[in-house]
C-alpha cells in the first residue's frame, strides 16, 4: 500500500532477520472476501480436521518455529517453545469451545414447532497481533475464527512479521485455503487502513490501550461490525498476611519479570503490608540477583531476554527516571548491561511517597512498590487504575482472599499464583481500559460467530383466534 519496506531485526544481536515490502490492504481484503463463503459452506467436521492438520504441521516444525520466535522477539528459547506448544494446544481447546459456546441447540415448542439455535460466521475478520506473543495471541483469534467459517486478514506487529509469516505458512500447509488466511505486512498505516476497510466484518485486536481506544472510535459508527479488544493492564499484586516470604517473592518476580515484563498480565505494582515490606524486598532482591538476563540461545538458559528494541528500552529508561523525579525511590535501578542492545535488568522503585503515580502500562521489567497500612487501603491502591486485567493476592488468609475477590476490579483474580500465565481453557479478558467485554481464549468462540434463532415446523398451520369479524 505505502511502498514501505518492513525490516525485522534480532533484538539480542541487531542482525537483520527478515525484510519485505508492505502489503496491499485492498488486495488482501478482496482475496479474503472472495474466499470465505466457500470455506463457510464446508461442513464443520471438515474445518475441524483442517485445524487438526494445522496442529500437526506446527508440531512437525516446532524446533524451527521456536528458534525463529526466539530470535525475532529476543525471548529465551525455552519460552519460545512454550509459545509454540500453546499454538498446538489451541486447536483442541477451540474445538471444545466452539461446541460448548456456539454449538447447535434444538428444543420442542407448542403445536409441533421446534426452536433451533445455530451460529453463523461474520465473514471476513481482521486480526491485529502484538509483538510479545507474535503467534500465540493472534492464533488465539484465528483458529476459532476459522472453525466458525470466517476468513481472516492477519496484520502482525511490524516488529515480528517473520514469526507471523511462518504461522500463516503452517495454516496453508494444513489445507486452509490461501484466500482464507491472508498475511498483511505493514505498519501503522496498513493497520488503520485495514481497520477502516469496508470489506471487513469485524476486527480482533490484542495490543496497547492507546491503539485499542483509537479502534473503538473507528468502529463507533459501525455497530454492524464485531470488535474484540484485549488491551493490557497496570496489574496489582498484593502481599498480605503470609509467613512464607520466599514463595511470595518468587511469585512477585515471576509476575513482574517473566518475558522481560512484556506481558499484558505482568505484575506492575507490588502492594504490600508495610510490616512485611522490608523482609519481602530482601527476598525479592536475593532472587533478582540470581536471574540470568541473556540472549535467547545462551547456556545456561536465561530467565529473560531483551525487550523488543532499543526504542522501547530507551522509553522504559526515561519512564524510570520520570518515576524517580516524582519522588519515587529507586530500589534497583534499570540498567543496560549490553551497550547498543535492548537488554534491561529488572528494576524496582518505591512509589509509596511519590507525588503522583501515573496510571500507565510500562511494558517492561519495572516493578513499582507501594506500602499500605491496612488491607482496605491495599485494595483501594489495587483499584487505582483505569485498567482491570489481572490481579493477584499472596496470602494464607482465605478471608482476605474473599474480600479481595469481591472488591478488586479485574477480569483475572488469582490467589497465591502469579498475575500472569493464564490458561487458554478459560476466558481471558478484563474491564476498564483492558478490554471491551469481549474476552478471548475459551470465549473467543463468542465473537467469531453470531447466534441465529429459528422457529420451525414441518408444515404451515396457523389461525387467528381473536379480532376477526364474523365471516
Amino acid at each position: 500500500m505505502s511502498g514501505t519496506e518492513i525490516v525485522s531485526t534480532e533484538p539480542a544481536t541487531g542482525a537483520v532477520l527478515w525484510r519485505r515490502m508492505a502489503g496491499d490492504v485492498d488486495a488482501e481484503v478482496t482475496r479474503a472476501r472472495a474466499s470465505w463463503a466457500e470455506w463457510a459452506a464446508r461442513p464443520h467436521a471438515y474445518r475441524i480436521e483442517t485445524m487438526r492438520r494445522f496442529a500437526n504441521v506446527v508440531r512437525a516444525r516446532i524446533d524451527a518455529f521456536a528458534d525463529l520466535i526466539a530470535r525475532e522477539t529476543g525471548k529465551p528459547l525455552w519460552e519460545a517453545r512454550t509459545e509454540v506448544d500453546t499454538v498446538i494446544n489451541k486447536v483442541d481447546i477451540s474445538i471444545s469451545a466452539y461446541s460448548e459456546r456456539t454449538g447447535q441447540r434444538r428444543s420442542e415448542g407448542a403445536m409441533g414447532a421446534r426452536m433451533a439455535l445455530r451460529h453463523k460466521p461474520h465473514g471476513v475478520l481482521a486480526v491485529l497481533g502484538p509483538y510479545n506473543f507474535p503467534v500465540h495471541l493472534p492464533n488465539g483469534h484465528i483458529v476459532p475464527a476459522l472453525l466458525a467459517g470466517n476468513a481472516v486478514v492477519f496484520k502482525p506487529s511490524e516488529k515480528t512479521p517473520a514469526s507471523a509469516e511462518f504461522l500463516v505458512e503452517c495454516y496453508h500447509a494444513a489445507g486452509v485455503p490461501e484466500g482464507c488466511v491472508r498475511l498483511l505486512i505493514g505498519g501503522a498505516d496498513e493497520g488503520r487502513a485495514l481497520a477502516g476497510h469496508d470489506g471487513i466484518d469485524g476486527l480482533l485486536f490484542t495490543g496497547s490501550a492507546r491503539t485499542g481506544i483509537a479502534l473503538n472510535r473507528t468502529f463507533a459508527d459501525k455497530p454492524e461490525k464485531i470488535l474484540a479488544l484485549e488491551m493490557g493492564g497496570n496489574n496489582p499484586i498484593l502481599v498480605w498476611d503470609t509467613p512464607d516470604l520466599h514463595s511470595a517473592a518468587v511469585l512477585v518476580v515471576q509476575s513482574a519479570f517473566t518475558s522481560a515484563g512484556q506481558r499484558c498480565t505482568a505484575g506492575r505494582r507490588l502492594i504490600v503490608d508495610q510490616k512485611l515490606a522490608e523482609p519481602l524486598l530482601v527476598e525479592i532482591n536475593k532472587i533478582v540477583d540470581r536471574l540470568i538476563v541473556g540472549e535467547p540461545h545462551a547456556d545456561p538458559q536465561p530467565f529473560m531476554g531483551p525487550v523488543i528494541d532499543n526504542d522501547t528500552a530507551d522509553m522504559l529508561t526515561e519512564s524510570f527516571l520520570a518515576l524517580s523525579a516524582m519522588d519515587g525511590r529507586p530500589l534497583r535501578h534499570l540498567q543496560r548491561p549490553v551497550e547498543g542492545r535492548p537488554f534491561l535488568t529488572p528494576a524496582l522503585i518505591d512509589m509509596t511517597d511519590a507525588k503522583e503515580r501515573p496510571d500507565v502500562e510500562l511494558f517492561g521489567p519495572i516493578l513499582q512498590v507501594i506500602r499500605a497500612t491496612d488491607f482496605d487501603e491495599a485494595i483501594a491502591e489495587g483499584n487505582a487504575t483505569r485498567y482491570g486485567l489481572s490481579a493477584s493476592l499472596i496470602s494464607q488468609n482465605p478471608t482476605l482472599y474473599d474480600r479481595f475477590w469481591a472488591n478488586i476490579r479485574a477480569g483475572i483474580v488469582n490467589w497465591n499464583k502469579p498475575t500472569n500465565g493464564a490458561a487458554s481453557s478459560v476466558p481471558f479478558g478484563g474491564i476498564g481500559w483492558s478490554g471491551n467485554h469481549r474476552p478471548s481464549a475459551y470465549y473467543a468462540a463468542d465473537y467469531c460467530a453470531y447466534p441465529v434463532v429459528s422457529s420451525e415446523a414441518d408444515q404451515a398451520r396457523a389461525t387467528i383466534g381473536i379480532g376477526l369479524r364474523d365471516g
